[in-house]
Parts: structure tokens; sequence; C-alpha cells
């Protein structure tokens, strides 16, 4: 009788190994089931920069396919340092939306090791968040003038490229006189046209070579185009602050989105994105 009631007292647990076992069960293998979950929820949350990302996704499939535009072919071609700032550094002087930083030598390595026509490449078909860049008021050779300004901050010892045959001659070579230096007398006229129309024409092409980069999709947190829900509690502060704050930078937007623009045309972007999302 007495052997009974002790051995009903003892437990499932009768040696040492036993022990060790039921404190593994019991303890080790929560946690590693607790880190697995962290692990996979953490991992699940990540957006992706590519088509896995819905907004990127939308934006890409979006974007124009190309532009038609009117350039002054006699004018000279601006350096890798001019374009970089001009466009560039919207993303790359803070590295927003995944864009490599500028002078990052670790973050350019592999994509100098690519090679330089690789690099042109994808700064003018695009890549992830970046829209194509051979638009706006750069031409192709421009943009490989940027791409080899960025690279060499980096690291890389590419050659800027030089203008294309027969365009330095174009750019040398005077224009001939068609009319009499009287002809010439309409300029004024034009200059007369409503500044309004001007203005807003300025604002949607500075916006397209520049703020689309963020604002076009929404990366890096930058007010979605267009998104009024985004936009309001920036309205509410008023037109003014909403300028100031564009002008100064805030977060991964640098001043003046990167872009040398004057402050006249500057504004008129700003007040292109405003109107877009009343």
């Amino acid at each position: 009788m007495s052997d009974n009631h002790d051995e009903a007292h003892t437990g499932a647990i009768k040696n040492p190994k036993q022990f060790l076992a039921s404190t593994v069960t019991a303890f080790v293998v929560p946690i590693f089931i607790i880190i697995g979950l962290v692990v996979f929820v953490t991992s699940g949350n990540k957006p992706n920069a590519g088509v896995d990302n819905p907004e990127m996704a939308i934006a890409q499939r979006i974007q124009k396919v190309g532009n038609v535009e009117v350039r002054d072919a006699n004018r000279p071609l601006r350096s890798g340092e001019e374009v970089f700032k001009g466009q560039c550094a919207a993303c790359h002087a803070t590295g927003a939306a995944g864009a490599p930083k500028f002078g990052d030598a670790a973050a350019w390595a592999p994509r100098i090791k690519t090679g330089f026509e690789a690099l042109v490449q994808s700064a003018l078909k695009g890549k992830g968040a970046m829209s194509p860049q051979g638009g706006g008021d750069f031409n192709d050779t421009e943009i490989a003038r940027g791409v080899a300004y960025m690279a060499n901050a980096a690291g890389a010892k590419f050659a800027e490229p030089g203008a294309p045959a027969g365009a330095g001659a174009a750019a040398a070579a005077p224009a001939a006189p068609t009319a009499p230096a009287a002809a010439a007398q309409p300029a004024p006229a034009a200059a007369a046209a409503p500044s309004g129309g001007a203005d807003q024409a300025a604002g949607k092409k500075l916006y397209e070579s520049t703020c689309v980069a963020c604002h076009g999709s929404g990366v890096a947190g930058a007010p979605k185009f267009g998104d009024k829900a985004a936009w309001a509690p920036r309205l509410a502060a008023g037109f003014d602050e909403v300028l100031k704050i564009a002008t100064n930078g805030k977060g991964a937007m640098p001043p003046k989105g990167g872009s040398s623009a004057s402050d006249a045309d500057f504004k008129a972007a700003v007040e292109y994105l405003v109107n877009a999302a009343k």
C-alpha cells in the first residue's frame, strides 16, 4: 500500500535525463518557435522594390512610354555635375527609394562592375523605382555624363562622354541670316503672353523631369500626385508653408527636390502638385 502511494506522487520525471528533456521541451523549443514566427512576420512585411510592390507596379504600368520634345540642338552639352544637380540629386543625394547614395563606394561597387554602358542603359530605360531618365531637359549624352559623374564619385574611372559627331560643328557654325534685323522684333510679343499659362507649363515640365521620381509613386513618404487624402494636412497649413518646406527640404527630400530650377519654376511645380490635389 505504501509503495503504491509513493509511486503515485513521484510524477513522470524519475531521473535527470527525463528532467533535461522536459526542460528543453518546455523552454527552448518555444523560444525557437517564437524566433521563427518573428522572422516570418518581419520578412513578409518588407516592401519589394520590384513588381511585388503594388504601388511600384502601378507606377511602372502607367508611366509614359516616351516624350516628344523640341530641344535646342545648338546649346552646349551640360556637364555631369549639372545633370546630377538638376535631375539625379532628387533621389541619389539622400539614397531615397533605394537609389545608391552619391559618393557611397560600397553601394556603387557592384553597379560599377557591370560596366559604364550597363549603367547608362539603366539610367535611360529606368530601373526599379527610377523612371526613365532620358526625358526632361537632358539628352542621352548628358544623362551618360551624369552617370559617369556619380560613378566616378564612388571610385570609378569612367571618361565623361564627349559631344556626338557633328554636334560641335553645328554649335560652332553661326546661323545664317535669313531676314533683316527688323524681323527679329516679334520676340517682345512672345514675352507678353499670359504668365499663368507659362508658369503652369513650366511647373508641369519640372514635375515630370524631377518631382515625379518620388511623388509619382509615393516612395520615401512623399505625398503621391493627386492623392487628396495625403495632401490634405499639408494644404491645411497653407501654400506658403508647403512652398517653404519644399524649398528647404524635409525628410528624404533634399532642398528643391534636388533640382537647380529657378525659384519661379520651382514655385510653379509646387503649385502644379498642389492644384492636382485640391
